[in-house]
């Protein structure tokens, strides 16, 4: 039977960007998640319409439909002042609240002696991603 709106569906995956694999949960526990409600990228999500138990696909999902195109806006450079005490790496994500005091995440980029440069940019955004998936159960 194939998924359906608001069906548990229990999956495992291989993803891989520009042909070298950056995760996978085969050699691990699957995911399980309901099918319909937001919880997995758009085109991984609409990619799995309609499979069935045991069927695997390999599904290639443009940035548009995963974490988004690059946006060189969400980029800043702030006063390294601001960041007193941080022992600060690049590449070192850092979290904080906005004024809605939603979390934030902000990977730092550079580092000088008077600045900081963090990139609000998820971490895969302007990536296109394949994954290889295998549906082991419908509930």
């Amino acid at each position: 039977m194939a998924i359906k709106e608001k069906q548990n569906v229990i999956l495992n995956y291989e993803l891989k960007i520009n042909d070298e694999i950056v995760d996978t949960n085969f050699d691990k526990e699957p995911i399980e998640f309901v099918y319909g409600e937001g919880q997995l990228i758009e085109g991984l999500e609409s990619g799995i319409k309609d499979m069935n138990e045991g069927d695997s696909k390999i599904l290639k999902i443009p940035a548009s439909q995963a974490y988004g195109e690059y946006d060189e806006k969400l980029s800043e450079t702030i006063d390294i002042k601001d960041f007193e005490g941080i022992d600060l790496q690049i590449g070192m994500v850092l979290e904080a609240e906005n004024s809605n005091d939603e979390l934030i995440k902000a990977t730092v980029t550079d580092v000088t002696k008077e600045n900081v440069t963090v990139d609000y940019n998820h971490p895969l955004a302007g990536c296109d991603l394949e994954f290889r998936v295998e549906i082991k159960s419908i509930i």
